[in-house]
Order: structure tokens, then sequence, then C-alpha cells
């Protein structure tokens, strides 16, 4: 196994009604910024609760936070946050909006151009304000991790920071919170945390079987749990192992040790900065393509994968690697997530933008190995019409 530290500071507080105890979390003289997404926070009560949970403070409203969190948008926020002396945020919403709620963070006592954060990948953060989270949707993992990922419209420029000054303090995940969400979100979330797993886990051997078998346990969890999100929606104990596995996924631990590789994501991020694809759904069109092109030096891992997750056991070793892909595009797809280009309408001028798009952001060295470059990274896209 690689030598590791691990460095997690948020505290979390899990199970239904536990918004109640956001008065403990946070500092009774907190000016806080609330940031939220649309009107369903409104629409289910679950805004009323923060800010009843919140009490007597000074509490100022920030809504229209995008499933994409937008530069443009989260800079309004910035503003105000700084003619207002806000000095907490608190995040009530997915990963898009905690993730938004981290460049507020970071940017509010930034002295340079904000835009500097993203393109310096976030370390020349000195200093952030402090972030609590409401969780309402699993997805991202955004609330116990210290990365975020915001687009720039005007340059359609998707880019991701990490800094250990935008670890929340604390998340409160109330399962119940994901009941009324829409059923694209929720297959989009499995699909989410499916790849967050796959991109660490799906890399080549180390000797760190632990971080093995835990991968393998929350990708074996998706698979039993997500299609029960969807038919069964109001079903407690789903959904908190729904929540529960997404947190997990992304929460350092299950990467900790092991190489990571990432470059399924990095291409997606350009398809949604491009074409505005959902997150997950670029992941689910990626994924596969990259699996079958990257099935030489993933080999086995691949077969591991093959074998402990998908149980497939029969066959020559291209028979398992070739079965356990076409089960990942199948997950995919019974979940109604599309796994083609085409599927979202786009073909070969799609691919030759997002290469485009690649080199203008330097990702050009991208996966594990640091060797899928735009030659490789075509064949990926192309493999994904």
């Amino acid at each position: 196994m690689l030598n590791f530290d691990f460095y997690n500071p948020t505290h979390i507080s899990f199970g239904q009604d536990c918004i109640a105890k956001l008065d403990a979390f946070v500092p009774a003289d907190a000016k806080v910024m609330v940031l939220y997404g649309g009107q369903s926070a409104q629409r289910t009560g679950t805004l009323a609760e923060v800010q009843k949970a919140l009490g007597e403070r000074q509490v100022h409203l920030f809504a229209g936070v995008e499933a994409n969190p937008t530069y443009e948008k989260l800079m309004e926020a910035v503003q105000i946050a700084r003619e207002e002396k806000i000095d907490f945020l608190l995040a009530v919403g997915g990963g898009s909006v905690i993730d938004g709620a981290k460049f507020v963070a970071a940017a509010v006592p930034y002295t340079d151009e904000p835009w500097n954060i993203l393109l310096s990948g976030g370390a020349d953060i000195k200093e952030a304000l402090p972030i609590g989270t409401v969780l309402t949707l699993a997805a991202t993992g955004s609330e116990m991790n210290n990365g975020s990922v915001i687009t720039r419209k005007s340059l359609q420029a998707k880019l991701p920071f990490h800094s250990n000054f935008v670890f929340p303090k604390f998340s409160m995940l109330d399962p119940s919170k994901s009941f009324t969400l829409p059923e694209r979100q929720v297959a989009n979330g499995v699909v989410d945390a499916f790849v967050h797993i796959m991109e660490q886990y799906l890399t080549y051997a180390v000797n760190a079987p632990v971080q093995d078998r835990f991968a393998e346990g929350l990708l074996q969890t998706l698979i039993e749990q997500g299609p029960l999100a969807l038919s069964q929606p109001d079903d407690y104990e789903v959904r908190a192992n729904l929540m529960w596995v997404a947190t997990l996924a992304l929460n350092g631990l299950i990467g900790s040790g092991v190489p990571q590789d990432w470059s399924t994501h990095l291409i997606g991020h350009e398809l949604t900065a491009l074409y505005g694809l959902d997150h997950a759904q670029t992941l689910a069109v990626i994924l596969p393509a990259m699996m079958q092109e990257r099935r030489t030096p993933k080999r086995e891992k691949l077969l591991q994968y093959a074998e402990r997750v998908w149980n497939l056991r029969d066959g020559d070793e291209k028979q398992r690697i070739d079965a356990a892909i076409a089960q990942t595009r199948e997950f995919f797809e019974s979940l109604g997530v599309k796994t083609r280009l085409k599927d979202y309408d786009l073909e070969q001028a799609a691919v030759e933008a997002v290469l485009k798009q690649l080199e203008e952001h330097g990702m050009q060295q991208l996966g594990e190995h640091q060797d899928i470059d735009l030659a490789i990274s075509r064949r990926v896209l192309e493999a994904s019409l």
C-alpha cells in the first residue's frame, strides 16, 4: 500500500429531523448567508425548517444557484457577502449548491481576481469563510470533502478546485429530504456516486485490500439500492443507504493511499460546459468507452471488478472484461441515464469541440498514469457516439 495522510474535519449529523440541531453548530452571533437553488427548498419546507433552526441569527437568503453552479451567479453572492459582512455560509441543497458555497467561501476574502481560484486549482487559497451544509440530494459527496467544480459560462469552462480551507464544518444529512426529488435527479445521483468510486478503484493494484473491498461494497450497494430508490421513492431506509454511500464515495477514505484516475470526470466536464448535459449524463457516456479503451492497462482491476462486483467468473479474460463493461452500461441505462452521445443529439462535431476544450485547458495528460493524451481522448469520445 502507498503511504498517505487522511484528513477530514467535517462533522456529520445523520438522520431524520437532524436539521433541528443546526443551532448547536452555527455560532450564535453569526451573520449567515443561506445559499440554495430553485423553489424546491421553499416548496418542501426545508428552507423554513432551516430558518427556524437558525433562530434569531441574522440571515441573508441567496437563491438561484444552478445545477452546474456558475462563476457569474456565485460572484453575485460574493459581492453581497462582502457588503453585508457575512461570516458564515450555509448551503441547503445538493452538491451543486455546496460546491457553489465553497467557491463563495474562498472568494469572499480572496484579494485577487476570484477566477484565479479555479485556474490555480485552489492552491493559492489562504483562508475561507466557514461553511455548513444541509444535504437534500445524494450524489456528489461534496458535503464531506474539500472539492468543488465551477462553470464559467462566458468562457465555456468548467474547472475544479480543492482546498482544506473549504471543508464543511458540519453537514446535516436527512434522507427524508430526498423523497420529493424527480427521478432524473435520483438516477443522476446514483450514477455520480458510482463513477466517483470507479475513478478511485479502477486503476491498478497497490496491495490495498481494505480500500478495494470498501469500494466494491459501495458499488454493490449502489447496484442494489439505486433501482429501489426509483421504484420505492418514499422508503426511508433505501434513501438513507443511498445518501450514506454517496457521502462515503468521495470523502477521501477509499482514495487514501491508492492511485486515482478522474479522466472520465475531466472529459465529462467539457461536455457539460459546452452542451449543458447533466454531470452524471456525461459520466455515463464516457465511463464505458474509457473502460473499453483502457482495458489493457486496467486489465487486472477490470478482472477483479468483473468477479467481485458483478460475479462474472465464466469465460476467458476477454469475455469477462467485455461482460463487466456491458453490465456497467446496462446498469446506467436501467436507471434511465443514457450512455451514448447520440442519445443527447451530439455527433462528431461535439467530439472535435471537446478535444479543442481539453487542449485549451491543458487536459492532455489525464488518468492514473498521466498518459491519456488527446489521441486517446479522441478514441474514447468517438467510441461514445
